[in-house]
C-alpha cells in the first residue's frame, strides 16, 4: 500500500469527504513532489496535485500516483483550486487548520462558492510517523552518508580550525556525494558548546575546548539527523564525567524505546539519569523527535506529550548538558522501531574522543 492509498483509507474511515493538503512536507510524503510551492487535493477515491508553471516538468516526472496540473499567471492558485474542486464534485472540503491562514481561509471561503471549508487536523501527521521498508531505507542511506562525514571531518579537527571552515567542510561533503545538508548543521566550540543551536562563528577551536556537530544530509528526500561532541586535547576530570552521563542516558534511552513505551517516560529516564550526576538541570530540551521527509518530523519525545512507541516509527534520541561558561555535550542517534526492539541507524563511534 502506497502513502496515496493510505490517506484514502484513512478519509473513507473517517468519512472525510475530500481533503486539501496545502504543507509541503505532507505534499511530498504523498506524492513525492520536492518543489517550493504545491498542494494535493484528495478524496476517497480520487485526486490531482496543484503546483505553479515553474514546476510543470518537474511535477510530471516526480508526481506518479496522482494526475499533475500546472496553471501560469494570470491563474491565481485560488481560482485553479476552484477548477479542479469543481471537476472533482466536492462539496465539502477539509483543510489543514495548522496550516492555513486567516487570509487564506478567507479568500478561499469567497472563491470557492458553495464549498464547504473544514479546518480539521490533518490525517497525514499522524499516517507519516510509521514509515514504510521503503521510506526506512532511504533514511539508512542518509544515516550512512551522515556517518561517512563525521569520518571525513575527523582528521580536520583541529586545534586554530575555526567553526565555519569545518562547517563548509560539511556542506561540501555532501554536495560532493550527491546530497544536500537537511538541516544548517551546528559547529559549536569550547564555552559556545552550551548552546544547543548555536550558529557557527569564526571562533577557531582551543585546547581544552568541547566541540559539538550536529548534521544530516537527505537522501531521495528522507533525512539523516546525527551528534557528536569531542575534547580538543587531553579531557579534564570534568569533561568525562559529563560526557559519561550524557552517553548512559542516551544509550539507556535507546535501549528503552520499543514498541508499548511512551516517549514521555523515556524521556523522563533521560532526567532521571543526568540526574545522578546533578546535570539534569542542564538539559533544557526534548529527548527527541520524530524523523523523515522532515528533520523534525511528526512525533515527539518529550515531557509534555504522551507519545505511543510503535513499529516503523524513527526517532532521534539526544540528550545533552549544557553549562554556561564551561561548554556542552549532545550525543544523538537515529533509530527505527522494530517488532522486537529498535535498530540503530547512526553508527559513528560514540566513545569519548581526545582530538
Amino acid at each position: 500500500m502506497n502513502n496515496l492509498q493510505r490517506l484514502q483509507q484513512n478519509l473513507r474511515k473517517n468519512s472525510i469527504p475530500a481533503l486539501l493538503i496545502s504543507n509541503l512536507g505532507n505534499v511530498q510524503w504523498l506524492t513525492g513532489f520536492t518543489g517550493s510551492f504545491g498542494a494535493a487535493l484528495v478524496t476517497p477515491n480520487s485526486g490531482c496535485m496543484l503546483t505553479d508553471s515553474r514546476y510543470t516538468v518537474q511535477v510530471s516526472e516526480q508526481v506518479k500516483d496522482l494526475p499533475s496540473f500546472a496553471y501560469a499567471s494570470p491563474t491565481s492558485f485560488v481560482d485553479f483550486l476552484h477548477k479542479h474542486v469543481s471537476e472533482l464534485g466536492i462539496s465539502t472540503l477539509h483543510i489543514d487548520e495548522s496550516q492555513v491562514t486567516v487570509g487564506s481561509y478567507n479568500l478561499w471561503a469567497k472563491t470557492l462558492k458553495g464549498v464547504a471549508l473544514l479546518p480539521t487536523e490533518d490525517p497525514i501527521h499522524k499516517l507519516r510517523m510509521v514509515k514504510s521498508p521503503q521510506e526506512i531505507a532511504f533514511v539508512l542511506e542518509a544515516c550512512q552518508l551522515a556517518d561517512a562525514c563525521l569520518a571525513f571531518l575527523l582528521p580536520k579537527i583541529k586545534v586554530g580550525v575555526t567553526e565555519n571552515e569545518l562547517l563548509l567542510e560539511i556542506e561540501l561533503f555532501f554536495r560532493r556525494n550527491g546530497s544536500v545538508i537537511s538541516f544548517p548543521p551546528i559547529v559549536v566550540s569550547g564555552e559556545r558548546s552550551a548552546r544547543p543551536h548555536g550558529v557557527p562563528s569564526d571562533n577557531p577551536l582551543e585546547t581544552g575546548d568541547f566541540v559539538t556537530f550536529d548534521l544530516g544530509c537527505k537522501i531521495q528526500g528522507y533525512c539523516s539527523d546525527i551528534t557528536r561532541t569531542f575534547v580538543m586535547g587531553k579531557a579534564s576530570e570534568r569533561h568525562k564525567e559529563v560526557y559519561a552521563q550524557v552517553l548512559k542516558a542516551e544509550t539507556s534511552c535507546i535501549a528503552a524505546l520499543k514498541p508499548g513505551a511512551n516517549g514521555r517516560k523515556v524521556d523522563a529516564l533521560a532526567r532521571e539519569i543526568l540526574d545522578e550526576k546533578g546535570y539534569a538541570k542542564y538539559f533544557g530540551h526534548g529527548l527527541g523527535h520524530g524523523l523523515g521527509t522532515l528533520v523534525h518530523d511528526s512525533g515527539r519525545l518529550s515531557s509534555t506529550m504522551d507519545q505511543a512507541i510503535e513499529v516503523g516509527q524513527i526517532w532521534t534520541v539526544e540528550p545533552g548538558v549544557y553549562i554556561e561558561g564551561f561548554g556542552g555535550v549532545r550525543i544523538e542517534d537515529d533509530v527505527v522501531i522494530t517488532e522486537t526492539g529498535n535498530e540503530i541507524l547512526t553508527h559513528f563511534p560514540k566513545e569519548l574522543m581526545e582530538l
